[in-house]
């Protein structure tokens, strides 16, 4: 039995009201909304409001903010080692795979030119360790000058371990080194790695449910699908009190798509976009994090029928795209097309809403949405001309960056596609079977579903056109257990389970979207069905 968003909705609200009510919130630490946290150091006291800010942004993902933090700190006292050791921690993003050793390296080097002159700053064994496990993870020791990025975040990684081991009551060793498991093991979703993280995690959350690292590493703990409603308490914490940090808002997201949370969802993203907007440092609106939340949003604007919403966000970013395009702009507005054009199917619309001729636009996503367009319109020539342009790559946060398996069940999709169009029934199904086989044989990822078209949803429509309903009820399924409450799945579903007999899952899910697009614009295209066949089946 499907359970609608409404009944949904109110499980999560008794479900998060429960586990908050075992412990309350702790009052917020620090003006800017971040959180709170103890860490206490050897440092002056006038420099610890600076130090303590920097690690609340610092757990936030807020590199540039922390790092301005810490500065404040040395300039204070030029030789709290600490602050130095936390403004080294800014130039490692375990978890975007983007790592400054360098820079970091050169943070430490301010502080003293060798270990033994930087760890005799350091006025306890607590610190040294602190230090030590930075230096490792920078290649500044003996043991680890000569190991490669990846050896060293795992020789971190035990380092920290040992940290939070001899000092069990220190919440930040603790968090540190859940975020270090979750680094090493970010690159292939291993859903034991994670969970053991959040094992490591959870105390810190427990002893203090208004810590910034304790919710948002949970909540990559458990982003995915399966495990997001554990998730869900942090996720509204965290909406609550890092109101400071645009990336704490967006994170919160991560759980609302997984659980098909449209409401919540676009609502943190819009909060996201403002506060990155705003920011003073780095390109605000036009950032590398501004775009990745403008993607997460239009995706959910599409799912709740705002059309007029959503254009106007696919237009603000590509008017960014002639006004000097910085250099991940055009990847990201290529996906964004694709989602616009793939989840709204307007196909009539795949030509206005190109990018101007002189942009180059390096995105797989691109390409395949204009050559579906183009299969969808009878131009067959075309959409294989178009196929040359599918290849791996793309500049961005990984929804962008697609690898060579995954351009390779964008050509399988466009493939079955084109021998549909052909009158190849069975070449159709068994292209798009694979393009599932494919997909489902890979690590889950966060998000957006990284194809555009999710392939057992295109496989549900194969079948659906060829009149195989049972088959095509499956493929649905299939794919609303991978992406939860996703509206194109759940049309086909309830069209499928009506043409196959199965009443009971129809209304349901007719139900379901009538309550996703309670305020859907009007000229959304499947509107009037779903209230038609809604009314109906709520008077049976």
């Amino acid at each position: 039995m499907m359970i609608t968003q409404g009944t949904q909705r109110r499980m999560f609200t008794f479900f998060v009201l429960f586990m908050l009510s075992a412990q309350p919130l702790m009052p917020i630490a620090s003006e800017e909304s971040l959180g709170s946290l103890e860490f206490p150091t050897s440092g002056p006291a006038e420099a610890t409001p600076d130090f303590i800010l920097g690690v609340l942004y610092l757990h936030s993902f807020e590199y540039d903010l922390a790092a301005d933090a810490f500065q404040r700190a040395q300039a204070i006292s030029p030789d709290f080692a600490m602050a130095y050791w936390g403004e080294a921690m800014t130039f490692h993003h375990s978890l975007w795979a983007r790592h400054f050793q360098e820079k970091g390296q050169a943070v430490l080097k301010r502080l003293g030119n060798s270990s033994e002159l930087r760890a005799a700053k350091a006025s306890t064994e607590r610190e040294k360790d602190y230090l030590e496990a930075v230096e490792i993870l920078y290649g500044m020791t003996e043991e680890s000058i000569n190991l490669n990025t990846f050896e060293r975040t795992v020789y971190y990684r035990d380092v920290m371990k040992r940290i939070h081991l001899e000092y069990p009551d220190d919440f930040e060793a603790r968090a540190f080194y859940g975020l270090a498991i979750l680094g090493v093991g970010s690159a292939n979703r291993d859903y034991a790695t994670y969970i053991r993280a959040a094992a490591i995690l959870t105390p810190v959350w427990d002893a203090n449910r208004s810590h910034p690292g304790g919710a948002h590493y949970l909540i990559h703990s458990y982003d995915d699908p399966v495990h997001a409603i554990l998730g869900l308490p942090m996720a509204r914490a965290y909406g609550k009190y890092a109101v400071g940090a645009a990336h704490a808002q967006h994170m919160t997201s991560h759980i609302y798509v997984a659980l098909g949370l449209w409401d919540d969802m676009i609502a943190a993203n819009v909060t996201a976009l403002r506060v990155e907007s705003a920011k003073k440092v780095g390109e605000g609106a036009r950032s590398r994090e501004a775009w990745h939340h403008r993607y997460w949003l239009a995706y959910g604007r599409l799912q709740q029928g705002h059309l007029k919403d959503a254009k106007s966000l696919l237009k603000e970013a590509r008017d960014y795209l002639d006004n000097n395009p910085l250099e991940r702009e055009p990847s990201y507005y290529g996906a964004m097309y694709a989602r616009f054009l793939i989840d709204t199917e307007l196909w009539h619309e795949a030509d206005n809403w190109l990018a101007s001729a002189q942009v180059d636009v390096p995105a797989p996503h691109y390409y395949f949405a204009q050559a579906y367009a183009a299969i969808k319109r009878g131009e067959p020539d075309k959409a294989r001309q178009l196929m040359r342009n599918i290849r791996p790559g793309g500049l961005g946060n990984p929804e962008i960056i697609l690898n060579a398996r995954e351009t390779d069940i964008l050509n399988l999709e466009l493939s079955s596609l084109l021998a549909l169009a052909e009158g190849d029934a069975t070449k159709a199904v068994d292209y798009a079977r694979e393009a599932v086989s494919e997909q489902t044989s890979m690590p889950f990822r966060y998000g957006p579903p990284r194809i555009s078209k999710p392939s057992a949803e295109l496989l549900g429509d194969i079948l659906m056109e060829l009149g195989r309903w049972e088959e095509a009820l499956i493929a649905y399924r299939d794919q609303l257990s991978r992406s939860q409450l996703r509206t194109n799945s759940l049309l086909g579903l309830a069209r499928a389970a009506a043409k196959s007999g199965d009443e009971s899952t129809s209304r349901e899910a007719y139900l379901t979207l009538a309550e996703i697009w309670h305020d859907a614009d009007a000229d959304l295209l499947p509107l009037a069905e779903v209230r038609k066949m809604s009314s109906e089946k709520q008077r049976k």
